[in-house]
């Protein structure tokens, strides 16, 4: 009896400090997330890449511009007259008829030489008169018609009348010179000087001593 009573005074403790086995958990505590928002549609066809805006140029100052050259001096006249340059006691003449196309070469009144010449056609006429030959030159070129050549140059004004080699086709070709063949040109030249006169004219002289009497 006395036993019993002691078991049943000490049942609470024994019962309480035994501890129940602890139960596994039916299922994994899930933790609800909120769903992620849908990303924006792209849209259908091909993505081109943005073009690349250009920056602005930077304007440069602009260059100032550089000074026209000045144009060469022209040449001055010569200060001396023709009558001053010709030779004392040098008796050579030259006439040239037009009508004729035709020249004569006269040294002390005798005639020394003849040839076919080409002047000035139609629109550019030979000017007629007595002149002095002015300027010489081997190797010439015109200023004014086109930079042609002119050999055996010799001027008789200053407006672009001069005695020289050309084309001498037996009529009035030229634009106002006097042509001579190439080989007469270049005897002619080696005869004359500063000074020397030549005569052209419009007549038809009927011989040699009539085209001497022209000068």
């Amino acid at each position: 009896m006395t036993r019993f009573w002691l078991f049943y005074a000490m049942a609470p403790l024994l019962l309480g400090s035994a501890t129940p086995p602890a139960r596994p958990a039916a299922h994994p505590i899930i933790v609800a997330q909120p769903a992620p928002e849908p990303a924006p549609a792209l849209p259908a066809g091909p993505v081109t890449a943005a073009a690349a805006v250009p920056a602005a140029p930077v304007a440069e100052p602009a260059a100032a511009p550089l000074p026209k050259p000045a144009p060469p001096p022209e040449a001055p006249e010569p200060s001396v007259t023709a009558e001053e340059w010709r030779p004392a006691g040098d008796g050579l003449r030259v006439v040239v008829s037009i009508p004729l196309q035709k020249a004569y070469v006269f040294d002390d009144g005798e005639l020394v030489a003849t040839s076919p010449v080409s002047t000035g056609k139609r629109g550019h006429v030979t000017p007629t008169g007595t002149f002095r030959i002015l300027q010489k030159k081997v190797h010439h070129r015109s200023s004014k018609y086109d930079n042609a050549p002119m050999p055996y140059m010799q001027r008789l004004t200053w407006y672009g009348i001069a005695l020289h080699a050309g084309h001498v086709p037996g009529y009035p070709a030229s634009h106002g010179c006097i042509r001579l063949p190439r080989s007469f040109a270049k005897k002619l030249y080696k005869m004359t000087d500063y000074g020397t006169s030549v005569t052209v004219t419009k007549r038809r002289p009927k011989s040699a001593e009539d085209a001497l009497n022209l000068v």
